[in-house]
């Protein structure tokens, strides 16, 4: 069983959304604003949050800012809006995916499961959003830290950070799964982190996703 939040300030919506969600998916609490997502949230130690963007007390993004320092909790925006800077704001705040309410029961059941798996989920049509606005020309200047690394171990970090099992990586790059759990095992120690979300969460601060 995954264990879910819903966030949302539309009750129907919310009894909807529990009506449509199959089996494996426990829902552990709801809110309807900021203030009471925080406190639901930190009550329940979810294991994923489907955040509306726009909520009483400051939006989906200002729950991010006060509860994404917990590690033990994924956040998947579900939302009306498919305006760029809504999707943009989220997932820059931390989501680690953006789906619209258009999305089926059974759609919306496995982006949880996988969300929840640390994967990265987005409605098609979002996914360019996101590329473009942490695209290379977009990212900051090279900091030390990520100067410790070889070119190598940056191409693991990003497709890390952008949700790719380590077997996907392996593909991508053309090399065993082995010396993929290497290069994360020397980036975790040289940026001294201890898992792959802090390593996301490191990566997309300093837009490297």
């Amino acid at each position: 069983m995954t264990r879910v939040v819903l966030v949302d300030d539309h009750q129907m919506f919310r009894t909807g959304v529990r009506a449509e969600l199959g089996p494996e998916i426990e829902v552990v609490g709801e809110a309807d604003d900021v203030d009471s997502a925080v406190s639901v949230i930190t009550a329940t130690e979810p294991e994923v949050v489907l955040l509306d963007v726009h909520l009483p007390g400051g939006g989906g993004v200002e729950v991010l800012r006060r509860v994404l320092p917990s590690k033990t909790t994924r956040f998947l925006a579900l939302s009306v809006s498919d305006a760029a800077e809504d999707v943009i704001g989220v997932v820059r705040g931390g989501a680690r995916g953006y789906v619209t309410k258009t999305i089926s029961g059974p759609e919306l059941t496995e982006a949880i499961g996988r969300v929840a798996d640390g994967d990265a989920v987005f409605s098609p049509r979002l996914a360019g959003f996101v590329l473009d606005a942490f695209s290379a020309t977009d990212a900051p200047a090279a900091d030390p830290e990520l100067d410790q690394l070889t070119a190598r171990e940056r191409e693991v970090l990003r497709l890390i950070a952008r949700g790719y099992a380590y077997k996907e990586i392996a593909k991508e790059l053309f090399i065993s799964v082995k010396t993929v759990e290497t290069h994360v095992s020397s980036v975790l120690r040289k940026l001294q982190l201890s898992n792959r979300h802090e390593l996301s969460r490191w990566a997309a601060a300093r837009r490297l996703v």
